[in-house]
């Protein structure tokens, strides 16, 4: 009976052992969540028409594959009308900032030079030979008009003894009245001569010869720096015109921005695509994390912390990870808590990062990330932690 006794004691003693251990015993901490990735939606900034799609859904793309590309339209068109105005400004802002040519500037030269000469003329006055010319003339017209009057009375005595014609005697009247005239002329030019120039005159060679002036150091200075700055910026208005629509018809070919999976892409050749409007998605496989939720009382991790993560489509296996966010702000409970059994409700979302098997694992798997599993678990069937 006694080592019956014995024998039900140490079995209740073993067994009351047990439960103590596996109620104290402290188990893998865990939470579950699911796999993700970034998703990438992309379209076109311009829109149009498609003209050729190069890939299809579940297909792996490099950096900067095309995935789908667009008609022109009249993107080309308007290619070359920019171009053709660029290469006007570019004419115009260059011919600004050289100035006249020397040959312009030679010709304004020599055009002060001509009126700086006819000034110099004005105000010297006649020279002494050319009063004597006129003098002389003078004399010559007096003495045509002597002969003219002699003549004339010739021809009136003539007349009234009738031995000419009135046509002879007319001849003679006309005659004397132009050397009368001569004469007179002649007189007024001697007169202007020993006078001298006018001072209008003078006046309005000074203003020829200032404009003449200032346009020939127009021409040297060159153009204002306004002028200048001005064609510049048109030229620069030009080329960024230029260089918008060379980015337009970049925009017509959409590559892939990074290498990933081709998630969804619904177009074919005659689509209409709008601008702007994404219309492909791309999954980023080179970065996958577990989004999962850390109750308040168990958030005792820290960003970088290595974890373990596992995954039901590869029982046995375990991954390496690591803690790469954690959320500032508590969710699912009122903001403002009264009781500690409300406020372990509390949870903070956090990002458990792969560090391996990225071509191996997929997003939407759940999975599980253990937070301080011992360094050889058995966690192909782990226990959970209550």
């Amino acid at each position: 009976m006694l080592s019956r006794a014995l024998a039900i004691l140490a079995v209740v003693l073993v067994l009351s052992g047990m439960l103590l251990y596996s109620q104290w015993a402290r188990q893998p901490d865990r939470v579950s969540g699911f796999l993700e990735a970034d998703d990438i939606r992309v379209g076109s900034r311009v829109g149009g028409r498609v003209s050729k799609v190069h890939v299809q859904e579940g297909q792996r793309v490099e950096p900067g594959a095309p995935l789908f590309e667009l008609e022109p339209y009249d993107l080309q068109e308007r290619l070359a009308q920019a171009a053709a105005e660029l290469a006007a400004r570019t004419a115009d802002y260059e011919r600004l900032a050289k100035g006249f040519r020397d040959e312009e500037k030679q010709q304004a030269k020599a055009r002060v030079d001509q009126l700086t000469a006819q000034l110099e003329k004005l105000k010297n006055g006649p020279r002494p030979q050319e009063i004597e010319a006129a003098e002389a003339q003078l004399r010559l017209a007096a003495a045509q008009l002597e002969l003219a009057q002699v003549q004339f009375k010739r021809l009136a005595q003539l007349r009234e003894e009738n031995a000419i014609t009135p046509d002879e005697f007319d001849e003679g009247v006309t005659r004397l009245k132009v050397a009368e005239e001569n004469r007179q002329v002649r007189e007024q030019e001697l007169a202007e001569l020993r006078e001298g120039t006018r001072a209008e005159d003078i006046a309005a060679a000074e203003a020829q010869l200032e404009e003449a002036r200032q346009a020939w150091l127009l021409v040297t200075n060159g153009y204002r720096a306004e002028e200048v700055a001005e064609a510049q910026a048109a030229q620069a208005a030009a080329q960024a015109n230029v260089e918008a629509i060379r980015q337009q018809l970049q925009e017509l070919v959409v590559v892939a921005p990074i290498a990933g999976l081709v998630e969804s892409i619904d177009l074919e050749p005659g689509d209409l695509v709008g601008p702007g409007a994404p219309v492909a998605s791309l999954i980023d496989l080179s970065h996958l994390w577990v989004r999962a939720y850390i109750p308040e009382n168990r958030l005792n991790v820290s960003v970088g912390q290595p974890v373990t993560i596992t995954v039901d489509s590869f029982p046995g296996e375990r991954f390496r990870g690591h803690i790469s966010f954690i959320a500032r702000q508590a969710e699912f409970t009122p903001g403002n808590v009264q009781t500690p059994e409300e406020r372990s409700k509390q949870v903070f979302r956090v990002k458990a990062a792969l560090d391996e098997a990225l071509d191996r694992l997929r997003p939407g798997m759940i999975a599980d990330v253990w937070l301080d599993a011992p360094s050889e678990p058995n966690i192909a069937n782990p226990k959970p932690k209550m």
